[in-house]
């Protein structure tokens, strides 16, 4: 028969509570700030021709209250951005729900035989140097406006 021993059990007590030395205050109600109501968004009106630089800022400035030469800030600010990511950055920039820009490395090219598709005779295509090029890509948001 094999020997069974008990071991001794020794329980913790649970540790006495220290009574805390804050001061109990009463809370405090705040006064909440009264915060203006969105202003309603403007309808822009669709123009027949291509928008030129300063009616972009203008209509924009219109529809925002925002001073035209701030809207021109902006547009300076941005432009100066999407250069420093395509050139020295990750190579891409998003533009949220519009578009994103990318810059894509195309490798160099030999000269090549090849046909022309207009006048079907062959000859000879330049060479090309490596380049970059780039790319604008439509997101959802820009998709779905139109």
């Amino acid at each position: 028969m094999a020997r069974t021993t008990t071991r001794k059990r020794t329980t913790k007590r649970p540790a006495a509570k220290k009574r805390s030395t804050k001061r109990t205050t009463s809370k405090r109600t705040t006064t909440r700030r009264k915060t203006t109501a969105a202003k309603p968004a403007v309808k822009i009106a669709a123009s027949r021709d291509v928008r030129s630089k300063s009616q972009v800022y203008t209509t924009l400035a219109e529809a925002t209250g925002v001073a035209k030469k701030d809207v021109a800030a902006v547009f300076d600010a941005m432009a100066a951005m999407i250069g420093a990511d395509l050139k020295n950055g990750s190579g891409e920039f998003r533009v949220p729900g519009m578009m994103k820009i990318v810059v894509q490395k195309k490798p160099a090219t030999k000269a090549r035989k090849g046909v022309n598709p207009f006048t079907g005779e062959t000859m000879m295509f330049k060479a090309k140097p490596a380049r970059k090029v780039v790319k604008v890509r439509p997101l959802k948001g820009l998709k779905e406006m139109v």
